[in-house]
């Protein structure tokens, strides 16, 4: 008997979807799989996936499909953060990190997937409190100056011990998933995912010390907002959540194995000089 009972969607909201859709509900008909999909996405797409909320979706279905990039497969992480149900990436455009395989790879990748010839790659989440909002990222969270209102003055608490003051224009928390996103655009290391691994980077620092620190996953790491810092913005895998102002404060932890991505042979490093175009580096002779 195959794995795979119900499959979930989780949907792009804009790209065109249509033909991953008819590819998973064609495969599923053939394997009586029931497909089920969000209210809000699958309304507005003539196709026979049964829509339910957001907790039926994750309650019920054995495999999720991420049909997009990025930005869709870290909001499916973020629905099942800590559930065990792997999570499929079909990347619907760019090429991105987390996205496992094109369309036309999807029907022979279910198939796999059913008859359990896949791997899976645990993924790490970190969690805070911005405010009375509890929140949960798998690539990072930023304290990000606003134009206009000033540069970014934090202080750096790592496992209890004062550790650094930054000026800049954002301070980064990263995971080692969200290493290749903003944090590597700082100037950030590119960290495998399998390192469970806590990043702080700051961007464009006006401080003396620029250098990113690398914290274990059982280290707490305490951002506080100094008295010389403007309001700051809270990023949460880019959106913003929230801002913070002098003396206010956010602690960040690890969330090992928060979600279970599929992974079908392709590494990180091949995705890694694909995407940062690796190739491009200078050569030794």
């Amino acid at each position: 008997m195959g794995m795979v009972g119900t499959v979930g969607l989780v949907l792009h909201p804009q790209r065109d979807s249509k033909k991953a859709i008819d590819t998973i509900l064609r495969w599923a008909a053939g394997k009586g799989v029931t497909v089920l999909g969000l209210h809000e996405e699958v309304g507005r797409i003539d196709c026979s996936a049964v829509a339910v909320d957001a907790t039926a979706l994750v309650e019920r279905a054995d495999l999720l499909v991420g049909l997009g990039g990025d930005g869709t497969m870290l909001r499916t992480m973020r629905l099942l953060a800590g559930r065990p149900t792997p999570i499929l990436g079909v990347n619907l455009g760019r090429l991105g990190f987390l996205a496992e395989i094109d369309v036309d790879e999807l029907a022979d990748t279910l198939s796999a997937i059913d008859g359990h010839r896949y791997t899976i790659e645990p993924r790490m989440a970190i969690k805070s409190r911005v405010g009375d909002v509890e929140v949960t990222a798998f690539n990072d969270i930023a304290l990000v100056r606003i134009p206009g209102e000033g540069l970014a003055a934090v202080s750096v608490t790592a496992a209890g011990s004062d550790f650094v003051r930054f000026a800049s224009d954002a301070v980064i928390v990263a995971t080692s998933t969200g290493s290749t996103a903003y944090s590597f655009s700082a100037g950030g290391p590119i960290v495998s995912p399998r390192v469970e691994a806590v990043l702080v980077v700051p961007a464009a620092a006006h401080s003396a010390f620029n250098r990113a620190l690398v914290l274990p996953a059982d280290e707490e790491v305490t951002l506080r907002v100094l008295p010389t810092s403007g309001r700051l913005a809270v990023e949460v895998d880019g959106a913003v959540v929230g801002h913070l102002c002098p003396g206010d404060s956010v602690t960040v932890t690890a969330w090992p194995g928060a979600a279970k991505v599929v992974r079908l042979g392709t590494t990180f490093y091949e995705r890694a000089r694909r995407k940062l175009r690796v190739d491009g580096s200078a050569a030794v002779d």
